[in-house]
Formats: C-alpha cells, structure tokens, sequence
C-alpha cells in the first residue's frame, strides 16, 4: 500500500496530461508478498516484478479485476500490457473470498500476485445495480446478499475497513447514486447521504490511521442536474481530500445532459487533484470527458464485450462473430502492433468465439486492452503536444 502524488504537466484547453506517482507501492507488495511466501510455506512461488517507483500516466484507463482478477488476463498479461493500476471491488470481495482470508494473506495484491496500485469502490454501485437486493438507512446500505442473501450493513467505517483488508491504494466512500431519472427530492437526499457518509468517512479514515497508506477520495453525486453536481463538488472540494471522483453519470441520462453535469462537476473541482470519472469507458465518453478535464477511468466494457466477441479496432469495433469474417485471414486490426494480431487471423478467432473456446475470451480481451492502453497514451502525447483536439475530432469521426 502506498500514498501517492499527482503532477500536472501538461494542458491542451481543460484536458490534462499528469502523473499519479504511487511513492514505494512496487516495494511495500514486494516485501507482503515475500513475507506471504515465508507464512504459507510455498517458497518456489514466484516473487513477480515490483517497480520501485511506480508511476501511472494520466489520462488513465484503468481496467475492472471485480474479484481481484481482470476476466481470461492473468497479472503477467497485464504486466507486459504495461498496467500499473487496476480495480477490485469491495462488495464482491468482501462476500468472496472474504475478510479474512485476505486478512491471512496480507491483501488482495499479495492473494492474487499483483504488485502494482490498485483502487476499491465502495460498493455504492452496487446499492445501485442491484437494488432489490439493498435498502438504504442513515448509518449505510444494508445489503442482501446475491449469493445467499445474507444480510450485511455497509457503512462508512465498514467499507473503509473492508479496502483495509483488500490493501488498496485508492479507497472510495460508500455514497448513494442515485438512478435515472430521479426528482429533485431523491437527488436532494442522495447529496445528503453521501455528504454525511464521506465526511464520516473521512473521519474515520483519519482516526483509523488509513489516512497513512491510503487515499480516499471524495464522490461527487448530483444525477444529471447541474447545481447539484456543483454543490457535490463544491462539498468534496472542501474536504481537501487526494482527489476526487464523479459518480451517477453514463447511467442512461442524454449525451447533452452527462456533457453538462460533467462539465458542472468540474467546474468545482480543484484543478492540482486527480479526478476520476467511475464506470466509464466508451471512446466516445472517454474523449468527451478528457475535453473537459478528467483523468481517471474505469469500465468492464472492453473487457465485457471482447468476451462476447466485440473488438475496438482503429476504424471502429467489429463484431468477430459475423459470418463475413469465417475465411478474414487477415489481423483483427492491421494497424495493431498487439501480440494477438501478429499472430492470430480474425477468422481463427471467429472460430474459437463460435465453438465458445476459452482462447476466444483472453486473445480478444488482450487486444482490447492493448487498444486502450494505445488509445490513452496517444491521447497523452496528443495533449502534451497541443493536438487534442485533432485527437479528439480524428477518434470521434470513427467512433
């Protein structure tokens, strides 16, 4: 676990080009997971590699490890992909494999051989996407569980103890998203709960002593209603928290309104902090909310939808399963410099997507992966030389 820093040091209008600096993040998993290697008698277990500065260029994707795997990638492919910082999530974790096991082992980056950052939620989403199953109070969220339906309260000092566990480097604050569309008296009272909760949050984060290893961040709430969002940010911003994040967006509101709350939240924000855009990850959403000054985000869609046999290309996605593509001995993407398409044609891969062969999912989603890994760093160097907007105008013609 570790703290980190964040340099600005490049703008091209609002969009940013900085670094998250996660000062001995590579050094503290090293040293948990060669004690985890002596505790669990295992000492052939390879020790993988620990940078000791890691550094995490931004604008930043970072991919979605739900429970604590990124689906059909192991860590070495990420690794050699060149991701620094990838997801957990707290609600799944915390039912399986559960506290204490990651307890035993030291944390989910020694459990699952990551020693890289990594970054929580809070599980306010899932209060969200699986609300049947929730039922919101003062004190938190009690949840059913979607395995057994057992019941569990997530507050503000319990999901700060549950990332405890995880080991993360970024923790979130339980918070209330509220859905769309909303009226004004459900969004009034989602800015009042997740208000109360992040400054409980906060409190306990510093009382706890997380605040030594962690960094929470705040969670601007608002739906698609623009003073809201001002006001949420405003309420963050106040808090002198390491950075921020925007959550409730990209959930079914017009592209016109999830452009104007952005931008809102934004507005509010202070400029010298990461801010970080949740569940995001479009091209089209993604270079949108770059334009207006975003740095951080995270989605399962190319992942989710390589594992279906959708792939992002430079002129566009292709769906691999079409039956045009049977006899394609060509790369999924000639431009592509990617290990799948130097070696492996679109056809094969139909192939193994229609026979449903586990090749199928880790040979799409390692090229998807490699796209956006290439399509954040061109946008970095894009900003850095003062052509995002050529960037921007290039990508959204083809997306």
């Amino acid at each position: 676990m570790a703290r980190f820093s964040f340099d600005l040091q490049a703008r091209d209008g609002n969009a940013r080009a900085g670094v998250l600096d996660f000062h001995n993040a590579g050094m503290a998993a090293t040293e948990i997971h060669s004690a985890g290697m002596a505790s669990y008698g295992n000492p052939q277990r390879e020790n993988p590699s620990a940078p000791q500065e890691l550094i995490v260029e931004t604008p930043v994707f970072m991919p979605v490890g739900t429970r604590g795997t990124v689906k059909a990638l192991s860590q070495q492919d990420l690794e050699e992909l060149g991701y620094n910082l990838i997801l957990g999530n707290t609600y799944h974790l915390y039912l399986r494999p559960g506290t204490k096991v990651l307890n035993d082992f030291g944390g989910l980056k020694n459990f699952m051989s990551w020693p890289r950052a990594l970054l929580t939620d809070s599980g306010g989403y899932q209060a969200f996407s699986l609300s049947k199953l929730t039922k919101y109070r003062d004190d938190g969220v009690l949840f059913r569980s979607h395995i057994d339906g057992s019941a569990h309260l997530f507050s503000p000092s319990s999901v700060l103890d549950i990332q405890a566990a995880i080991g993360s480097d970024i923790v979130m604050p339980i918070d209330d998203c509220a859905p769309y569309p909303a009226d004004s008296a459900r969004l009034r009272e989602s800015l009042k709960r997740t208000h109360d909760w992040l400054r409980a949050s906060k409190e306990y984060w510093q009382k706890s002593g997380y605040d030594k290893t962690q960094s929470l961040f705040g969670i601007v709430q608002g739906g698609a209603d623009a003073s809201l969002r001002i006001e949420s940010a405003e309420y963050c911003a106040a808090l002198d928290l390491p950075g921020y994040s925007i959550g409730g967006l990209s959930v079914g509101e017009k592209n016109e309104e999830f452009r104007v709350a952005l931008n809102a939240a934004l507005s509010a924000l202070p400029q010298e902090k990461p801010r970080y855009l949740m569940g995001v990850g479009s091209i089209p959403e993604i270079l949108d909310a770059v334009a207006a000054g975003v740095d951080m985000f995270d989605c399962v869609l190319p992942t989710r939808n390589a594992r279906n046999g959708q792939v992002f290309t430079s002129t566009g996605k292709v769906n691999l399963r079409n039956e045009k593509h049977a006899s394609d001995t060509r790369p999924i993407d000639e431009a592509c410099e990617c290990k799948i398409c130097r070696r492996y044609s679109v056809g094969y891969i139909r192939h193994l997507h229609k026979t449903q062969e586990l090749l199928a999912y880790s040979l799409s989603t390692y090229h998807n992966l490699y796209f956006m890994k290439k399509f954040m760093a061109d946008m970095r160097i894009a900003i850095q030389a003062g052509n995002f907007e050529d960037y921007y105008s290039e990508w959204m013609a083809v997306y």
